[in-house]
């Protein structure tokens, strides 16, 4: 095989590849992104070797992509390693063309080498890829072939490898929060764009339209429900006002269902609205990768339509998780089903001790039906515990009743209706005890998984957290497949959060399509948990600071606080709580920002923009607070946790 003498790399391709262009004694191909000029001649193996200029102006990332994208078969190697030069014979004995990026010949190397690292977290060369799918060095090179899995990959078909020859520029598999904040920014860089969303209907049959988990069964819902209940205590409280009340007041779920649901159906239709003034295409469709650029996407009709794109997100979310125990879900129920009920739950038991479950539980009970909670082990796992418990404390206070360290065991029917009548089996958690109980529904809030199993992330490779369902993506939400990307909730180690998605997916499309450069910032993000007494939070929980900065070197400030508004009912006196957690060696910055009370989604939203800025505890004590309301309660605080001194508030 002949060589030429260059500064860069040697390269070797299929000449069937190239044939069109042996007119003449040089021609014109592509490798990469870049053009370049050949001499071509025709080798007894089907391989033609070439040269290129060095001369390269992209970051490692880009070349990487580049070549990637380029080529079905890719090797990046070094000239002296004899590893490189069996894989590289590996595939000559195979009869299967490459191209071969020699390291050793690019002043580069480190940024090419750093990139792979980066996508592969393999330091080891040779590196080899096929159809994108990162293969591993030698040794995983072979084993792949002895087990028959590279020529699976090799016989795969290639498709439409020219950008401009794909179906979309971009495709979205998910139409919640996320994915459509992503394809309605592409669309505004003149990018076609389409959209598969297809929600599969629960063990109840319960299903739903476009917008994701947050508009349908998750958010909006949750929110709105919560406020039925909390329109249920202002009654309560009213008659401490002066408002008399003529007759018995009661609550009907009919209407409050009824409600709801429209509010949701005229946001979906905004979506669907707002989809077609951007001009993208959204399929009520089921996708699925079948190859490295392709999906096939199926409608509720099981029609099968095949499409190619050059970019891809995956922004599938995740769905809740049932116990595997007998009747589960022939006869429970998830927040999946909960806020579309035709009937009220009735008696109820909730199992978890999610925020999921403690916010349903929570405006469950607020309607006036009689809860209980089952929970394994700790309340509201992830947040601040100190918070966590005065919940749960609350929430006893006001009627709900906790089953603790038991999981259940069987769910049985006793009696058919709406909604009928349940037995539930539960075993203590060190198996010495056992619970039985009867109630109308069962809740389901264990948790929630990933859906990332069934959408065919294994044929081309897309790596996820065996265990967990998570994909692991870079800091600009890449997988390890270059052209494949993903948002949300299926991200390991991201926040669970639907304006977190919205954020990731939009400034991921300003920097694919737009030449943006700004990432999505995971720290300091506000959120808020709605059960009976709000809970909002920024930054980091007790526990959390404790670790990462040892207890000697943070303070925190505490105080509870009675909302005026509570004051003539004469209610939850000193419940609500206000917690600051200050980095001493930072002058006091607020790294942890807590609150319970009313609005504390409201509160927790202006202080998080503080600790974006930096805030610090001086700042603070220098701000002057809105008098009379809650969030001035973190214009005063003074007193330490570490003191032990009284922080109940008294006076105005």
């Amino acid at each position: 095989m002949g060589n030429s003498v260059c500064k860069g790399k040697t390269v070797f391709m299929d000449t069937t590849r190239i044939k069109s262009l042996q007119n003449s004694s040089t021609g014109v191909i592509k490798a990469g992104e870049h053009k370049i000029k050949s001499h071509l001649s025709t080798e007894s193996q089907g391989l033609s070797c070439f040269t290129q200029d060095h001369s390269d102006q992209r970051d490692g990332r880009e070349i990487v992509q580049g070549f990637l994208g380029q080529n079905k078969v890719m090797i990046f190697s070094v000239t002296s390693c004899q590893l490189s030069a069996q894989v590289k014979e590996l595939f000559r004995s195979m009869k299967v063309s490459y191209c071969v990026l020699e390291l050793d010949q690019r002043e580069d190397r480190q940024e090419i080498q750093q990139a792979l690292w980066e996508l592969t977290e393999q330091r080891e060369l040779p590196s080899v890829f096929v159809n994108r799918q990162h293969i591993g060095d030698w040794e995983k090179t072979s084993q792949a072939h002895r087990e028959g899995r590279l020529q699976a990959l090799l016989d795969m078909q290639e498709v439409n490898l020219s950008p401009d020859l794909y179906d979309y520029d971009l495709l979205v598999i998910g139409g919640g929060s996320g994915g459509l904040a992503a394809a309605k920014e592409a669309a505004t860089y003149g990018k076609k764009v389409v959209v598969l969303d297809y929600v599969t209907p629960t063990p109840k049959g319960t299903t739903w339209g476009l917008g994701g988990t947050c508009v349908n069964v998750g958010c909006i819902p949750k929110k709105l429900m919560h406020q039925a209940a909390i329109l249920g205590q202002a009654i309560h409280d009213s008659q401490r006002y002066g408002w008399e009340l003529q007759e018995k007041v009661s609550h009907n779920w009919r209407n409050m269902r009824q409600a709801v649901q429209d509010h949701i159906g005229s946001l979906r239709f905004g979506y669907s609205k707002a989809l077609r003034d951007s001009k993208v295409t959204y399929m009520n469709a089921y996708g699925e990768f079948v190859g490295p650029h392709q999906i096939k996407a199926t409608n509720s009709k099981g029609k099968e339509t095949f499409y190619t794109a050059a970019t891809f997100i995956i922004a599938t979310g995740e769905r809740p998780r049932y116990l595997g125990i007998p009747g589960d879900k022939e006869y429970c129920i998830t927040s999946d089903d909960l806020f579309s009920l035709p009937q009220s739950p009735g008696r109820t038991l909730v199992v978890g001790a999610s925020y999921v479950a403690l916010e349903c539980a929570g405006f469950l009970a607020g309607l006036g039906l009689d809860i209980s909670v089952m929970v394994r082990s700790i309340l509201l796992r992830g947040f601040d515990q100190h918070m966590a418990n005065k919940i749960g404390e609350h929430m006893e206070q006001h009627g709900v009743t906790f089953i603790r360290q038991f999981v259940p065991t069987k769910i049985e029917r006793l009696e058919e209706g709406s909604p009928g009548k349940l037995k539930v089996t539960a075993k203590s958690t060190d198996g010495k005890e056992t619970f039985e109980g009867e109630y109308n529904t069962v809740l389901l809030a264990v948790g929630r998984d990933a859906c990332t199993r069934t959408i065919g992330l294994d044929t081309v490779g897309v790596k996820i957290n065996v265990k967990t369902g998570k994909i692991p993506v870079n800091e600009e939400e890449q997988t390890n497949v270059p052209h494949i990307y993903a948002i949300g909730d299926v991200l390991e180690g991201k926040l669970e959060l639907t304006p977190v998605a919205i954020q990731a997916g939009r400034l991921l499309a300003r920097r694919l399509y737009a030449e943006h450069s700004t990432k999505c910032d995971y720290t300091n993000v506000p959120t808020t948990v709605f059960t009976p007494l709000e809970y909002g939070a920024c930054g980091l929980s007790e526990e959390d600071s404790i670790q990462k900065y040892g207890e000697d070197n943070i303070e925190v400030y505490h105080s509870n606080f009675w909302p005026l508004e509570w004051t003539v009912p004469a209610r939850d006196n000193n419940t609500c709580y206000a917690k600051i957690i200050c980095y001493k060696q930072d002058s006091e910055r607020v790294v942890g920002f807590h609150v319970l009370g009313p609005n504390a989604g409201e509160i927790t939203q202006g202080f998080a923009a503080a600790m974006k800025c930096g805030m610090t505890k001086e700042q603070l004590d220098n701000t002057i607070g809105i008098h009379p309301v809650c969030a001035e309660v973190f214009t005063t605080l003074s007193v330490t946790k570490r003191s032990g001194g009284d922080i109940a508030k008294g006076g105005c």
